[in-house]
């Protein structure tokens, strides 16, 4: 199926690594163009060569989310070097879980706040396209209370209403807005190799609670953020699509 993606472009957040390479790689492989951020300049680099030596239009910038004017001059930049943006995606966590001011203040930031500014930022160039969207990366911690509980929580569950928010306000003009929920996603250096290397007894469990038997794979949230990113999904707004492996239980009315 012709997803509709060839010739548009899109932002996305750190795009570097794990879920956001993936998104980013999905998105180039559909013939979009890509814009892409992360805070590691070396990493950011190497991902931009390896995309362009495969034939794809990405461009990648080191830059820190937390910095709000840095968001909005990157967004602004893409637009101008690609002549539009069609797609954002806001990818970027802090990761900071566990208690502690620093965790909730670098969870607003980072999680909350990166993505306000990156779509109040891309909002006039969106209102242009023929066919906008907004998606968010949240979690499954946002709908349960598990071990991520806090912070991190907290900030993934408000990034839900917030595209709820922006789905009914933006309907008029076109513009969609979704979020992509994932569960546990492991790939070489995520944070769950790093508990699987030095915290065994929590990645145990966390593994034993997924019916698969396996965690997720970057590609496999990533899919889920292309097909909400295609015109194709042209009626899909305002909702928060989880993709965990039957992880969570509860039931989304």
């Amino acid at each position: 199926m012709d997803l509709q993606l060839t010739g548009r472009t899109a932002l996305v957040t750190g795009g570097s690594r794990g879920i956001g390479r993936a998104i980013v790689d999905g998105l180039a492989a559909e013939g979009t163009k890509v814009a892409f951020c992360a805070r590691t300049g070396v990493d950011v680099a190497k991902a931009e060569d390896e995309l362009r030596a495969a034939g794809h239009d990405v461009a990648g910038t080191a830059l820190d989310v937390a910095d709000g004017a840095a968001v909005r001059a990157w967004v602004e930049a893409s637009a101008e070097r690609f002549g539009g943006i069609d797609i954002v995606v806001a990818n970027v966590s802090a990761l900071a879980i566990g208690p502690g001011e620093a965790n909730w203040r670098a969870s607003f930031e980072v999680d909350l706040m990166h993505t306000v500014h990156m779509v109040e930022a891309a909002l006039p160039h969106l209102e242009r396209s023929d066919a906008p969207s907004i998606i968010t990366v949240s979690s499954v911690s946002g709908r349960e209370i598990d071990f991520a509980a806090g912070s991190y929580g907290v900030m993934k569950a408000a990034l839900v209403h917030y595209v709820s928010g922006l789905a009914y306000d933006l309907a008029a003009k076109g513009i969609r807005a979704n979020a992509v929920s994932p569960g546990n996603v492991y790939f070489d250096g995520g944070v769950w190799q790093n508990i699987e290397q030095n915290n065994r007894e929590l990645y145990d469990l966390a593994l034993g609670l997924n019916p698969t038997g396996r965690m997720g794979t970057p590609e496999e949230t990533a899919y889920a953020v292309v097909m909400l990113a295609s015109p194709r999904a042209s009626r899909i707004t305002g909702t928060n699509l989880v993709v965990d492996g039957a992880l969570t239980r509860g039931v989304q009315l």
